[in-house]
């Protein structure tokens, strides 16, 4: 016996119909009942199924609801795209920068050695001690001219300062746009 049909004997003992009519209204409820199938005239318009919309879809969910999938979908791979991405760029700016930086130490090294080249010539060392160190050979006499740098002059006195207000005035004056 199937399982459903226990509860169907309990209805029919309860309500007392009759077995055609529950044939019936069970077609009409699954929706295979034919025009012929023994139903009411009467009732026949008010119970017909309607065919389903077309707009429902596979999954039956209504167009605002795959819309708000759809955005809720979207979001989601925008999320899992921008933390990566991010990760990308500032990683492609910090290798930049160490790009640029070992470039700047490449070209200071070859400054260097080129500078390490000019002063294993022992003239060239003794230019830079007579000139950066204020060496002389022996027998020379160096001369050291000073220049007299003129003292400077302290600026002048604020005139608005030494006028002899209160500084409340001074500050009501500067609010005023008076000059005094």
């Amino acid at each position: 016996m199937p399982v459903g049909r226990a509860s169907d004997q309990g209805r029919r003992s309860r309500r007392g119909e009759p077995p055609a009519e529950r044939r019936s209204e069970r077609a009409r409820r699954d929706g295979a009942g034919t025009k012929g199938s023994g139903k009411r005239p009467g009732r026949q318009s008010s119970t017909r199924s309607r065919p389903k919309s077309s707009t429902a879809g596979a999954f039956k969910l209504s167009s605002t609801r795959r819309a708000a999938g759809l955005a809720m979908l979207v979001c989601v791979m925008a999320l899992s795209v921008s933390v990566p991405l991010r990760t990308y760029l500032s990683q492609r700016n910090e290798l930049a920068a160490q790009q640029q930086q070992q470039t700047d130490l490449m070209r200071q090294v070859k400054e260097l050695e080129q500078r390490k080249q000019e002063l294993s010539d022992p003239a060239q060392v003794e230019a830079e001690a007579r000139a950066r160190l204020g060496y002389v050979r022996p027998g020379e006499t160096p001369y050291i001219v000073e220049v007299p740098v003129p003292p400077v002059a302290p600026p002048p006195p604020d005139q608005s300062a030494d006028a002899g207000l209160p500084w409340y005035e001074d500050l009501w004056n500067s609010v005023r746009g008076k000059d005094s």
